[in-house]
């Protein structure tokens, strides 16, 4: 009986652990403080440039002294509405994030690479985003894509 209490909490611990995101800060390399949250990949993805020297996405997605790269404005105070459920201007009927899909969202297309319209993001790279980088912007995408 003691061994299958043992085994239940076992159960049980691992359970909740695997229910929990994981600890992404240990996956998000050159960018530690990256949490799955729309103003945390805004500051620490689209604006900042990271400790691995990818350069930071406003440099092209920008309106300021220029038309903004692909027609995307990243810039904060319109870059959740030019993302979440916009119409990619490259690649038709596919939306740059569709909120619960990241396979079918055009964001992570362009930053993951092969066989996307136009060029892997971005496109001065490499350095791209790290694999755990791209891990928490696809919990994002998948949690649905919330703008906090």
């Amino acid at each position: 009986m003691r061994l299958h209490l043992r085994v239940l909490v076992v159960l049980a611990i691992v359970a909740t652990a695997a229910a929990c995101d994981e600890n992404l800060s240990t996956l998000a390399g050159p960018t530690p403080s990256l949490e799955p949250t729309f103003s945390s990949i805004q500051r620490d993805i689209f604006e900042t440039t990271d400790t691995a020297g990818r350069v930071a996405c406003v440099g092209c997605h920008t309106n300021l002294g220029r038309n903004p790269a692909g027609g995307l404005n990243l810039l904060a105070s319109v870059s959740y509405a030019s993302l979440v459920n916009t119409p990619s201007t490259q690649s038709a009927g596919v939306a740059r994030v569709t909120p619960g899909s990241p396979d079918r969202s055009y964001l992570i297309q362009k930053l993951e690479g092969p066989g996307v319209v136009g060029l892997r993001m971005p496109r001065n790279g490499p350095p791209y985003l790290t694999s755990g980088q791209m891990t928490i912007i696809r919990r994002w995408v998948e949690i649905g894509a919330p703008s906090n």
